[in-house]
């Protein structure tokens, strides 16, 4: 009898083995559902997982040579603490999941063409408060489904390589453009992150669906876009009205057309964008005193008056004084090109 039992002990142990990893596999995959589900809840436009692991070989090359090349700029940051931008789980002791997140920005109203054009994402209030917001409320589902999890919310505020996990993650495809592009939804959208030290259902990367297009690189007018994937920071108006700190030089304030902060030009040329929907995010869209400013009320436009239109507003990352050197850059042409940018523009694809 004891030597029956012994022998059964095998069996029963396999058992056992395959009834936990039965367990474990639906619990993974019920929380799994339940993030995306939340995220959706939220507000948020997509919602993706993938495995924390370091970033692919091929990527990490590109990261490297970009920085080498100096196409970072004045950008500094981009090149700290490069070991954890190529591995999330420095960022996080036991990270196994990075949880990725976007919501949609494009406004509802824009700007009329005669009027002084901001970049879309900077219409409404600072997007790492709105983000954040969102972040933490999810998490905080996360741990209140699972009591034992630990995790960490991001938003443009760590090294964390958003375009390569959020493609990681299914989301979308990194585009030309560099921008990611969420299929049938288009560029629009804020990134986030979630690094978890547990184990979920992982989604697969989309393949690049950009083809033989080369739009963006076209109606990029300072010619930034060098190649396709390869973006000079220190080209871009983007990169030169919001971040950049001395004065605008001349052949990019040659470009700049009716543009006073960021660009939104590369997304406007992608068909992708085709798709793109008004965000639902009350706090995105802008205020009715922002859409009457006209060209001769920002010419003259006081300190105290930039305090009130941009009040919890990501536009103070170029302070005052830089929105006000963008429009002398901007005024020293006689005839400032009005750009088509009362919605998206007429290409070839409508």
């Amino acid at each position: 009898m004891k030597r029956a039992f012994e022998q059964s002990l095998p069996a029963t142990k396999k058992a056992g083995d395959f009834n936990a990893k039965v367990i474990m596999e639906t619990m993974q995959k019920d929380l799994s559902q339940y993030i995306k589900a939340e995220a959706l809840r939220l507000g948020f436009g997509a919602c993706g997982i993938a495995h924390a692991d370091k970033v692919d070989a091929a990527s990490q090359k590109t990261l490297q040579e970009w920085l080498m090349q100096g196409k970072q700029a004045g950008m500094a940051y981009m090149a700290s603490h490069i070991d954890k931008r190529l591995d999330p789980r420095l960022l996080m002791e036991g990270a196994q999941s990075v949880i990725c997140v976007a919501l949609n920005y494009y406004p509802p109203i824009a700007l009329k063409k005669e009027q002084y054009q901001f970049a879309w994402y900077a219409y409404g209030k600072d997007y790492h408060d709105i983000m954040k917001e969102k972040l933490h409320a999810l998490l905080s589902g996360i741990c209140q489904q699972s009591p034992g999890i630990n995790g960490k919310a991001f938003c443009d505020t760590a090294p964390l390589w958003e375009r390569y996990w959020a493609w990681k993650a299914g989301l979308g495809w990194i585009g030309k453009n560099t921008q990611l592009i969420i299929p049938q939804a288009g560029s629009t959208f804020f990134l986030g992150e979630i690094l978890l030290d547990t184990t979920l259902c992982h989604d697969t990367p989309l393949p690049n669906r950009c083809g033989n297009c080369s739009k963006c690189l076209e109606i990029c007018p300072t010619h930034a876009l060098e190649a396709p994937y390869r973006l000079n920071a220190g080209r871009c108006l983007s990169y030169l009205t919001i971040e950049h700190r001395g004065e605008i030089p001349e052949d990019a304030a040659e470009q700049m057309g009716n543009c006073v902060y960021g660009c939104d030009r590369c997304q406007q040329g992608c068909p992708w964008n085709r798709f793109v929907r008004p965000t639902a995010e009350p706090k995105l869209q802008a205020s009715e005193a922002f859409l009457r400013m006209m060209p001769e009320e920002w010419n003259t436009l006081s300190i105290e008056r930039y305090r009130e239109l941009f009040k919890g507003s990501a536009v103070k990352r170029a302070k005052y004084e830089g929105l006000m050197r963008n429009i002398r850059a901007l005024r020293k042409k006689p005839n400032p090109a009005s750009l088509e940018t009362e919605g998206l523009p007429k290409t070839d694809w409508d």
